[in-house]
């Protein structure tokens, strides 16, 4: 697709499916380079996919958060990395709707532009003239190495270095100090059982200075510049949507593989073929009707969250956080049940890496130890709805 006019006709959607048989192809290629090669990166950009979630100045479509997730289901069913690093790169796009129009523009504009930043509040911003003097070191950037610019979260402090600076409510300030990757000192530390191809790497910097126009806090919802929807919720909760839906399409391509393996598979000592079997007819239809409601709780939480935000204009309450919490921390958890037992029922076939089940199973054990899956995200709702308040700020 190299006609612009042709592109943007199509649905985000319908450009995620037009580059799907390309990543199918290119998935063994993409788990041993650890990393998205050329080709596959074009057709992405061709396609706009990693501007889906940017704001509209900046050239971006700023989408639903239906679309998004069906944007990355279909990336996913294809190749979970790939899934993984466009839902990884979708959050942290989100970052230009809170920067200077301008800033923006400068750092999101061109064609190519993607953001990856690393996990947590990690680094040390310094207050200068006209910005920050920035020192960190960040793990787990997904998609680092086909990146244009990272982004370190970093505390800040006042010019002494040594005071640290707090919001009126007793918070500390942080903000993300975005930078050229080339400024930065990558180490190539990612060797994993699954997501082989999402490059996470470290990074780090010293003493870098990052003008402020550069860097963002994006919760700031005074910050905001965009009045799309999207940016009324809050990123963590964008990546559940995303990281929820990436397991749903790995579940998805494993079922569909399943089906095709049982009209010619015959296990070993069995008289007929699994498509013939009772025992596994009624084993592929509960697979499928696990699929189809975990799919449908995330989508139905993400309509509703969606448009209480674009009626309000505000950004989402406590009510719609915990919803939107526990429908994708839920679905993380029950799609990757289902993937494991849709791996068991393809027998002996399913431990070859030249099928098609052993890689996405590594692919969905590895993206459910992310913290969008983990346990007490159950535990907060529950003090939610016992009045309670939450006790991790990774619940919000």
């Amino acid at each position: 697709m190299n006609n612009v006019t042709e592109i943007s006709s199509l649905t985000p959607q319908a450009r995620a499916t037009s580059v799907v048989a390309l990543l199918r192809e290119a998935g063994p290629e993409i788990e041993a380079k650890c990393e998205l090669p050329a080709h596959v990166l074009r057709a992405l950009h061709e396609a706009r996919l990693f501007r889906i979630t940017l704001p509209r100045a900046v050239g971006g479509e700023a989408i639903d958060l239906r679309t998004f997730g069906e944007v990355i289901e279909i990336i996913a069913g294809a190749d979970a990395s790939t899934g993984w690093v466009m839902s990884q790169g979708g959050g942290c796009a989100m970052a230009a709707a809170f920067m200077e129009p301008a800033a923006a523009k400068r750092i999101f504009g061109p064609s190519n532009a993607v953001l990856a930043w690393g996990a947590g509040v990690q680094g040390k911003a310094i207050k200068c003239d006209g910005g920050y003097r920035v020192t960190g070191k960040w793990q787990f950037a997904s998609g680092s190495r086909h990146a244009t610019v990272l982004g370190g979260h970093s505390y800040v402090f006042e010019s002494d270095g040594v005071t640290q600076c707090f919001h009126p409510d007793g918070r500390k300030v942080d903000r993300t100090a975005i930078f050229a990757r080339a400024k930065a000192t990558v180490h190539d530390v990612w060797n994993t059982m699954g997501l082989c191809g999402t490059g996470s790497d470290t990074f780090e910097v010293n003493d870098l200075f990052v003008p402020w126009d550069e860097t963002v806090d994006r919760e700031d919802q005074s910050a905001l510049t965009d009045s799309s929807p999207l940016y009324l919720i809050n990123t963590s909760l964008v990546y559940a949507v995303g990281f929820s839906s990436l397991q749903v399409g790995i579940a998805r391509a494993m079922l569909e593989e399943l089906r095709t393996l049982a009209m010619d598979k015959r296990p070993r000592g069995a008289a007929a073929s699994l498509r013939d079997s009772a025992v596994f007819q009624g084993q592929l239809a509960q697979f499928e009707a696990k699929l189809r409601m975990i799919r449908a709780s995330i989508l139905f939480v993400a309509d509703e969250v969606y448009a209480n935000a674009e009626r309000t204009g505000k950004p989402i309450d406590m009510e719609d956080r915990v919803a939107l919490r526990l429908a994708c921390t839920n679905a993380i958890n029950e799609a990757v049940a289902v993937s494991t037992d849709i791996y068991r029922a393809a027998g002996a076939t399913a431990i070859f890496p030249s099928n098609p089940f052993e890689r996405r199973l590594r692919d969905a054990l590895t993206a459910s130890q992310q913290v969008q899956a983990r346990a007490d995200h159950y535990e907060n709702v529950g003090r939610y709805l016992l009045g309670l308040a939450p006790n991790s700020t990774m619940f919000l």
